[in-house]
């Protein structure tokens, strides 16, 4: 992977992806390595409740609690539960939260870095690398808007993050008891807008990530360096709900592949897509590499590239 480019100059870039299967549906500069700020928590988020239950008792070091930039004010020797920290995370955006985190989860915060790092690389998010658990400005930590986007899909299919992410107003337990109001203004301003994260700092400029969700349909806009980015992600997300339809592909159910063998789809299987788009999906089956293996894979492709790949029961006769 390569991690030659620094961020010395920062360009401005958007992604635009299906919710469900992670697709592009619009982008510029979507690739591009860029400074992501405080977007960085939605990652040091999933990771923590990947690892450990949030239910968890911790201690406050003096270090957590001198963290640069934005706070939740934790006091050192405090106790407190991982799940607070979460949420003074992803709702106020909390660089001691972070920190905190990061040392209960990772025994350090250098160690909690590898952890992020190592489930980038197990998620393909092959444009990032992490230098902190919460996105201060370091030349090295950077990622794109595409890859942004996929943390947040990623992060929302597991029911504790989503439970947070979506949380607009949290009573803390700390010694100093506060209601949390959540940063992101779209999330009370915008009936769609459902979870997300702010950021910013002098290098990367405002960023944003906003998971919308309308009549089925649910889509994530990304921005970095975008100053206008309130008004361009509720523009973005109702020009995706207007263009795309949520097209069923497949019904759960069995289907009869030939005479000795049918495949099982436990669950239906749908797609962002434009009219003209769905009269051009293909499926194939995937065989299983062993004779009569019971799992396969049902791949659809959209002009001949992969869009989703689902698992099938294998029922041979």
């Amino acid at each position: 992977m390569p991690f030659e480019k620094t961020a010395q100059a920062a360009s401005h870039s958007y992604a635009v992806i299906d919710a469900d299967t992670g697709r592009l549906l619009i982008g510029m500069n979507e690739h591009e390595r860029l400074p992501i700020a405080s977007l960085t928590k939605m990652w040091t988020a999933f990771v923590a409740i990947k690892e450990m239950d949030i239910n968890k008792t911790t201690t406050i070091s003096k270090r957590a609690t001198l963290s640069e930039g934005s706070s939740i004010y934790l006091k050192e020797g405090e106790e407190t539960s991982l799940k607070t920290l979460l949420n003074g995370l992803l709702l106020r955006s909390g660089n001691d939260a972070a920190t905190a985190i990061a040392e209960e989860v990772g025994g350090s915060a250098e160690g909690f870095v590898k952890l992020m790092n190592d489930y980038a690389v197990l998620y393909d998010l092959t444009e990032t690398r992490f230098e902190n658990p919460s996105g201060l400005h370091h030349e090295k930590h950077l990622s794109s808007a595409y890859d942004t986007a996929q943390m947040l899909r990623i992060a929302m299919q597991e029911k504790k993050f989503r439970k947070i992410a979506t949380t607009k107003f949290y009573k803390s337990d700390l010694e100093n008891p506060t209601v949390w109001q959540n940063k992101h203004k779209l999330l009370h301003s915008n009936k769609y807008a459902i979870a997300g994260k702010t950021g910013y700092t002098k290098v990367a400029g405002r960023t944003l990530a906003t998971y919308f969700e309308k009549d089925g349909k649910r889509v994530i806009v990304v921005t970095l360096n975008e100053s206008n980015d309130w008004q361009v992600h509720a523009g973005f997300a109702d020009t995706v709900f207007n263009k795309y339809e949520q097209r069923v592909l497949a019904k759960k159910g069995v289907y009869q592949v030939k005479d000795d063998l049918q495949v099982k789809l436990d669950h239906p299987v749908s797609a962002l897509l434009t009219k003209d788009e769905s009269k051009k999906v293909k499926s194939i089956l995937q065989m299983p590499r062993i004779a009569q293996g019971e799992i396969g894979v049902w791949q659809f492709q959209l002009n001949g590239k992969p869009l989703i790949e689902e698992p099938v029961q294998m029922i041979w006769k």
